[in-house]
Order: structure tokens, then sequence, then C-alpha cells
């Protein structure tokens, strides 16, 4: 299921291809799986807009298969590297 579709196609040839989304099963299911929608209660009055802090572009220097392996991942390498140096930071700080 991890197949890549690759390779200019026009409009016409994507809207021919066969998808692969069970929308009978998706019906049945309902919208939350079969839970009451009553049991959503959201208050927002409460709600807080949270605007993140911009990151700031600096120039590494990373060996290249460390690098490579990021990328084989797919887009948002960076945002996984990111991650990862975050997980090691607040591993350090709680230790």
């Amino acid at each position: 299921m991890n197949e890549k579709i690759s390779g200019p196609y026009t409009l016409a040839e994507i809207r021919r291809m066969k998808g692969r989304t069970d929308w009978d099963r998706l019906a049945r299911e309902g919208d939350f799986e079969g839970e009451d929608e009553d049991d959503f209660e959201v208050d927002w009055s409460t709600a807080r807009l949270v605007i993140p802090e911009p990151k700031k572009a600096v120039s590494i220097r990373i060996d290249p298969d460390v690098l490579d392996f990021f990328r084989a991942q797919g887009k948002g390498y960076q945002t996984r590297m990111n991650a990862v140096l975050r997980a090691y930071m607040e591993a350090k700080k709680a230790g």
C-alpha cells in the first residue's frame, strides 16, 4: 500500500484513476466509529490562540549518511530532524 505514483499526469488521466477508499465501509461506520456525537462537548469560551514561534534558519554540517536517512523518509525530513533534536534536548533537561 506504500506504492508511489509518479510522473506528469493530465487532469483527465487523474480523474480516470481508481481511488482506494472504501466508501461503503465508511458510510456504515458513521462519523465517530460507533461513538455518540453527544459525548464530544467543546467549551470554546476557554480556547486561546497559540501562535508558534517561527523557526530559525541555520547552517549545520550533517554527516551524509544521516542526511540521506532523513531525506529517504520523504517530505518533512527537516521537521523530523527537529523532532529528534527536541526529544534529545528534553531528555537531557529531564535527566
